[in-house]
């Protein structure tokens, strides 16, 4: 007796029982070139069908295909391997109706997450031919009828981000979701009053008519209310419950630990948190009954815990800013960065502006007057007077500060603006009056513009120290004497009667500057430089007021 050994097929002798001790032998003598037997052949296309995860092909190959197909469907669908493979490494004919196998399997998860084990099973002659006795343990260890398995990653404990002073910025907490689900609100209009009337302490711009707008656009979908602290929730809970609709979540969130910080930088800090916990995360594969209880771990590792990410967030700078934004009754902004490292100190927007979105960082507004600014740097650099630079060379001078640099800052999503590619679009850019909308700015932009200014020097922004941004284009030197007269504006601009509200900060330089009705300013004192921006602003003063607001706040000790 004997068989021909495939590709796939290593045989080897076995000792275990006395009774097939002949049959090994023979088995381990047979000749080579002989056909490997039907049994043999079932085994190995059972793994081929395995490798390449075709469930409904294994499971027709085993005595119960119905079990074997929802369990082999189970196993891949929990572990989403990049590859499988199966090799038969044993095959023992016990007698003319039966047999005894041997599978090495290796799952390739990838990022070098490899798991290696070995499983035995046997084969049966039924009616219908050879078959594979269906256990899940044929497939993999320890899987029954009754378990799972899956991948899932690791973690160990979840790092912090502090601010410069290194007092813990934002933590990960639970955070309970109220949501509202259609599908058990009998009476929306009631259900969503209910809710707004019961949140009211903690977030009275939620009302019952944002709620079912919201309701309209999800189409029949859940949505999100509120997201609460414990604190708060324990409050407000026996109000919540009860409202028909309302479900309530846990999740772990990565929150401010001063719930008055509230910025757009906070999402990009979660950014880098998260690319932080991924650079150190583990994985394991664990099987775990269906109804519950401890899982068993199979492979894998526990990713050591990481590093605390230092954030730029200045706190104190952050809810001056913040006292200062919400002053006004129209869409405004300020963006404050450290020239000399590029830190983003501050980043904060009044609601108006976040109803619209995080237009400090990334919304596009016409430059207006400050193509004045950029007309003077271009005009220093090319020696001329402001009247004799051409378009071109005003976009060069733009550039060079920092607008239509494409900075990638790492966890951040943030525009400097946007320059017409040819000088298109500029036409009127020479005269006294220039064309608004050929170029586009953004607050976080101009705050890179004056961060330049006071540096002397391109600024490349960062949100974590340690972090740089890098940008798409080289950024070249600046020239003195372009810096020395742009400097030399925002000092003389100290005259300007819309900037009397700050001559009471003589160490603070300004540049003012319009589109229609929108303000911006941008300046510096000492080693911070900042842009404010107000849409459609109530005064052509608006700007200053703002900004004294901020320091005047800053100033002030906290509470």
């Amino acid at each position: 007796m004997g068989f021909e050994m495939s590709r796939r097929v290593g045989v080897t002798g076995a000792t275990a029982a006395v009774a097939v001790a002949t049959l090994v032998a023979t088995l381990g003598s047979c000749a080579v070139g002989r056909q490997a037997s039907e049994a043999e052949r079932l085994v190995e296309h059972f793994a081929e069908a395995l490798d390449s995860q075709d469930v409904g092909g294994a499971a027709s190959l085993t005595s119960y295909p119905n079990a074997a197909s929802a369990s082999i469907q189970q196993i891949f669908d929990g572990l989403h391997p990049e590859s499988v493979d199966y090799k038969v490494s044993q095959f023992i004919g016990l007698d003319e109706a039966s047999g005894f196998f041997t599978l090495d399997a290796v799952w390739d998860f990838g990022r070098d997450r490899n798991w290696t084990y070995s499983v035995s099973g046997s084969v049966r002659k039924l009616a219908v031919g050879w078959r594979i006795s269906w256990e899940p343990s044929v497939v993999m260890p320890e899987l029954g009828h009754s378990r799972a398995v899956n991948l899932v990653r690791t973690d160990a404990a979840a790092p912090r981000v502090v601010d410069a002073s290194g007092a813990v910025l934002m933590d990960e907490q639970t955070i309970n979701a109220i949501r509202l689900d259609p599908a058990h609100m009998p009476d929306p209009v009631a259900s969503t009053t209910a809710l707004a009337k019961a949140i009211e302490p903690v977030a009275p711009l939620i009302t019952s008519q944002s709620l079912l707008q919201d309701l309209v656009v999800a189409q029949g979908k859940s949505i999100t209310a509120v997201t609460l602290r414990d604190a708060d929730f324990e409050i407000l809970e026996p109000e919540l419950s009860p409202i028909p609709g309302v479900v309530l979540e846990k999740q772990p969130k990565l929150i401010a630990t001063d719930r008055r910080v509230v910025s757009p930088v906070l999402d990009g800090l979660r950014n880098v948190w998260q690319a932080n916990r991924d650079a150190t995360s583990g994985w394991a594969v664990r099987i775990s009954e269906r109804s519950g209880g401890e899982p068993i771990q199979m492979a894998g590792f526990q990713g050591p815990p990481g590093p605390d990410v230092a954030a730029t967030l200045d706190p104190k700078l952050q809810l001056a800013a913040e006292d200062a934004v919400v002053s006004v009754g129209t869409p405004a902004t300020i963006v404050a960065i450290q020239p000399s490292t590029g830190a983003v100190l501050a980043v904060a927007q009044n609601s108006y502006a976040t109803d619209i979105g995080p237009i400090s960082l990334t919304g596009l507004f016409p430059a207006g007057s400050n193509l004045e600014l950029f007309r003077d740097a271009a005009a220093a650099m090319k020696g001329v007077a402001p009247s004799n630079v051409s378009a071109s060379d005003i976009l060069d001078a733009a550039s060079d500060l920092g607008i239509g640099v494409d900075f990638d800052v790492p966890g951040l999503d943030e525009v400097t603006g946007s320059l017409p590619g040819d000088g298109s679009g500029m036409e009127g850019i020479r005269e006294r009056k220039p064309k608004s909308d050929a170029v586009m700015v953004s607050p976080f932009g101009m705050a890179v513009v004056s961060a330049s200014i006071a540096r002397g020097a391109p600024t490349a922004p960062m949100i974590a120290y340690g972090q740089p941004s890098t940008a798409d284009t080289e950024q070249e030197p600046l020239r003195a004497d372009m810096v020395e007269r742009l400097r030399g504006l925002m000092r003389d601009a100290a005259k300007n009667p819309d900037l009397e509200s700050l001559r009471s900060m003589p160490d603070v330089a300004a540049y003012p500057a319009s589109n229609g009705g929108d303000q911006w300013l941008i300046g510096n004192r000492g080693d911070l430089a900042f842009a404010v921006f107000i849409q459609d602003a109530d005064g052509s003063d608006q700007a200053a007021k703002m900004t004294t607001r901020m320091f005047r706040a800053l100033s002030k000790p906290q509470p």
